[in-house]
């Protein structure tokens, strides 16, 4: 299998399948629970073209292996040898991938078993919920009002974790009347797919969901804080910024409040970026040092130059001379110290902070042009060595 991925190596491949179409069955057992996953696609497709696999044990294979290529390739050449067989539909629909639940499912359709996919209404992959409302729909059932009646009861502890989104995927605007009620329901699981359904449905408010912000569970926090990114300016910064810097916060709310903030962009941003980089959490240190490295500095706007200045010299450990130079040229900033510490070299900079083109920061006078030549010449050789080394392996 190796060999055939060089350029002249397809003789390998097509020796091996010669030689496995004369072997018996048998021979296939080995490689059909190798751990490698092409060895295990290779092997499937060659024995369901040889026909030598029954439906039920391609449905098992399906309902077990982890690879979806194989999940989709045995549960389609099972259902094309016995579409309606409990052997087949049913080790299917036990299978805790999606892919497989998915494709038996469906065979309830050509089984005549459309009741049966009432269940996987409320599955908890969004691609079998979609199959279940096709097979219901197929056999005269609307699945709109089986979702309402789920979802009528915000008190009921019994509810479904995945009926609210489910409502909201095939539901109306209106249907939003049913899902706030839920945003405080008993179960974490539930508030999370009703603030989701929420915003599938286009109905979010910002002062009804901004409490959602201080929720004990971590996925209605992280669900509340994406329904309201696109309302991040409505939120007031400062109290964001106290939420964001509070060490006593759980870290779901503290890291809430950072993508709301940087979701404001411009000078917001860098000011929560930089509050994280003496934090003790190394999972928001490491969240602020990629923000303040993907930065961009506001156009236009009110913003303060001094604060802009004292916040990119705090983090310009983060930069190269040259980078942190061009950073602040882009702020607007006027001219300032090399990262350094030197005062600069003549020629280093124009009007402005601008660098020019035939120079770069911490080697005076050495021509940029030179500086790309190497850079590209180091990467065709890098690139040639991989080459290299995947032609041969």
């Amino acid at each position: 299998m190796r060999l055939a991925r060089r350029e002249r190596g397809g003789f390998a491949r097509e020796t091996l399948v010669s030689f496995l179409r004369s072997c018996p069955p048998a021979a296939f057992e080995p490689l059909l629970v190798a751990p490698d996953r092409r060895t295990r696609r290779f092997a499937f497709g060659l024995a369901v073209e040889r026909g030598h696999l029954p439906a039920h044990r391609l449905a098992r294979a399906a309902a077990a292996d982890d690879d979806t290529v194989v999940q989709n390739l045995c549960a389609e050449a099972a259902l094309a040898l016995d579409p309606t067989g409990d052997d087949v539909v049913v080790p299917l629909l036990r299978s805790r991938h999606p892919a497989a639940r998915s494709a038996g499912v469906t065979a309830l359709r050509r089984a005549g078993r459309h009741g049966e996919a009432r269940p996987y209404l409320t599955d908890r992959s969004g691609l079998v919920r979609a199959c279940a409302r096709y097979v219901l729909r197929q056999g005269g059932v609307e699945p709109l009002p089986l979702y309402r009646a789920l979802c009528a009861d915000p008190a009921d502890p019994g509810m479904p974790d995945w009926a609210p989104l489910g409502l909201a995927e095939c539901g109306e605007p209106a249907d939003a009347a049913l899902l706030w009620p839920l945003t405080g329901h008993l179960m974490p699981s539930v508030r999370a797919r009703a603030v989701a359904g929420l915003r599938l449905l286009g109905r979010a408010d910002v002062e009804r969901l901004r409490p959602l912000l201080d929720d004990p569970t971590p996925a209605v926090v992280r669900e509340a804080a994406t329904t309201l990114l696109p309302w991040a300016d409505l939120l007031p910064e400062d109290r964001l910024l106290r939420r964001l810097t509070d060490r006593r916060k759980p870290a779901h709310a503290r890291r809430a409040a950072f993508r709301l903030l940087r979701a404001r962009g411009g000078v917001a941003e860098l000011r929560a970026a930089v509050a994280l980089l003496d934090d003790r959490n190394p999972a928001l240190r490491a969240l602020a040092e990629s923000a303040i490295r993907q930065w961009e500095p506001p156009v236009g706007g009110d913003h303060d130059p001094a604060e802009v200045d004292a916040l990119l010299d705090r983090c310009r450990h983060l930069f190269s001379a040259y980078v942190l130079l061009r950073l602040r040229w882009r702020a607007g900033l006027p001219d300032g110290p090399r990262a350094d510490g030197d005062a600069g070299a003549a020629g280093d900079t124009g009007a402005g902070g601008r660098p020019v083109r035939g120079a770069v920061p911490g080697g005076a006078g050495k021509p940029l042009a030179d500086h790309a030549e190497q850079h590209r010449r180091s990467r065709v050789r890098a690139i040639i060595r991989t080459w290299v080394r995947r032609t041969h392996a």
